[in-house]
């Protein structure tokens, strides 16, 4: 192995250790002007293992790149490539906004009192 591709070679180790079509993982790796870029590729039924809750699986594998980019002067990226045949339907941008808190009934339901009626809430 190469001292130059040392990060594809860690990025497979972790992802063929966390799923469960390990000869599915595909990793390629492409340098440019602004860095590594690593294009992962895995089984169908492996996105949700790879990606985590939340993405934190995901991340956590981006942070332990950068740490290993670092190591070797380099700035390596990730990129999740959808696979074939994934039932994963990425949520419209007006979707990902924060869903406000659960209250039991909106403000202007709700009776405040002489206090609201004097302040013209």
């Amino acid at each position: 192995m190469s001292e130059t591709q040392v990060d594809q070679e860690f990025l497979e180790f972790v992802v063929k250790g966390i799923v469960d079509h390990p000869e599915s993982v595909t990793v390629e790796r492409q340098v440019d002007d602004m860095g590594v870029l690593l294009r992962l590729r895995v089984h169908a039924e492996d996105m949700g293992q790879v990606v985590g809750r939340q993405g934190a699986t995901a991340k956590a594998i981006r942070s332990l790149l950068r740490i290993v980019g670092i190591k070797h002067n380099a700035r390596v990226n990730l990129k999740i490539e959808e696979p074939e045949g994934s039932t994963h339907v990425p949520r419209p941008a007006a979707d990902r906004v924060a869903e406000p808190s659960a209250t039991p009934a909106a403000a202007s339901d709700t009776d405040f009192g002489p206090i609201a009626d004097e302040l013209a809430l």
